[in-house]
């Protein structure tokens, strides 16, 4: 398997951009917490490594995103499992060529990262609103507020977070309460990442 430092060095070959590079941090950070969370605590590195790459083509290829990835990630070696998880998270979107991503997430580790891939680019808006500036002081029912309201991250797709929830089988109240809490326990650890980045 593709190790954590050889993903990373993959992933800024094609994302220069600080907000691309933090997002993968983050989707990393959240899916090593779900892997613990749900019982996967061995392939919590290999969690975080499909959600560190589940964006590599989108900086550069944004109107062709989960299509170019395969082979961007075929040349840095990576398996196929990955490649399928990477894909996986635009099942059922029409990108920008007008192509519909038609990789359907099997695995649970799958189905987690649809789910929550979306949602963190919404938690980090309304941290960003918040005094602290964090997610560590925000509350489910201030994230709920936020969430409701559709002029609020606009470009955070509800009925995707949503299709997330009820491929997992979740109440759409215990996603985002445990991606909440996920970003969270992981903030220190994604600001110390950009912080060595920078």
């Amino acid at each position: 398997m593709i190790t954590r430092e050889e993903a990373f060095s993959l992933l800024k070959k094609y994302n220069k951009d600080p907000f691309h590079i933090q997002h993968a941090l983050t989707v990393e950070a959240v899916m090593k917490w779900y892997a613990k969370e749900l019982g996967y605590a061995d392939d919590a590195e290999y969690w975080g490594i499909v959600g560190l790459l589940h964006d590599i083509d989108f900086e550069l290829y944004p109107e062709e995103h989960c299509l170019k990835a395969p082979e961007l990630l075929r040349d840095g070696g990576v398996s196929e499992d990955i490649i399928h998880a990477v894909c996986s998270h635009g099942y059922g979107i029409t990108v920008g060529c007008g192509a519909t991503i038609d990789v359907e997430p099997v695995h649970e580790m799958e189905k987690v990262l649809f789910a929550a891939d979306e949602l963190t680019g919404l938690v980090w808006a309304a941290a960003l609103m918040r005094p602290s500036k964090s997610t560590k002081d925000m509350e489910l029912k201030s994230l709920k507020k936020k969430y409701k309201s559709k002029g609020f991250a606009a470009g955070c797709s509800r009925e995707v977070i949503e299709r997330g929830a009820n491929q997992l089988g979740w109440e759409l109240d215990k996603l985002l309460d445990m991606t909440l809490n996920a970003m969270a326990a992981s903030e220190d650890v994604i600001n110390e990442g950009m912080t060595a980045e920078l």
